[in-house]
């Protein structure tokens, strides 16, 4: 049965991407004095596309066939390879990464209120209106 006709499914994954940004960011945060390490991002468009081609599915009638699947250690990850702030190669700037943190933050906390505002008014359903 399904009360809220996938909006709770596309919260869990807006909540998922989210949390997956915040991971990142304070990775970034952590390995701001590390030599040579990379500032990294999360692309909601690498994940949706990430997400749309591992729907594909395909008939394999033969073991030579390739799999239609991709696997990526975290889909939708990349690094700035090329960039580089400091004389020691590390391209971590901390105020880019605060400001994405506090955006990654009220865009986490608007769909945890969303989500709260769903379950409150099946719990007000359930409850008969009271």
């Amino acid at each position: 049965m399904d009360f809220f006709g996938g909006t709770i499914s596309s919260l869990e994954n807006g909540l998922s991407y989210a949390t997956l940004k915040n991971k990142t960011i304070a990775q970034n945060i952590a390995n701001v004095d590390t030599p040579n390490y990379k500032a990294k991002d999360v692309s909601f468009k690498a994940m949706l596309n990430d997400a749309q081609q591992a729907t594909i599915a395909a008939n394999r009638n033969d073991q030579r066939h390739y799999d239609f699947t991709f696997s990526e250690s975290t889909p939708g990850v990349y690094s700035y390879d090329n960039f580089r702030t400091r004389h020691n190669g590390n391209g971590v700037n901390m105020d880019t990464e605060q400001a994405s943190l506090a955006e990654n933050t009220i865009y986490y906390n608007a769909l945890i209120e969303r989500v709260s505002g769903k379950l409150n008014s099946l719990n007000t359903v359930i409850k008969g209106g009271r």
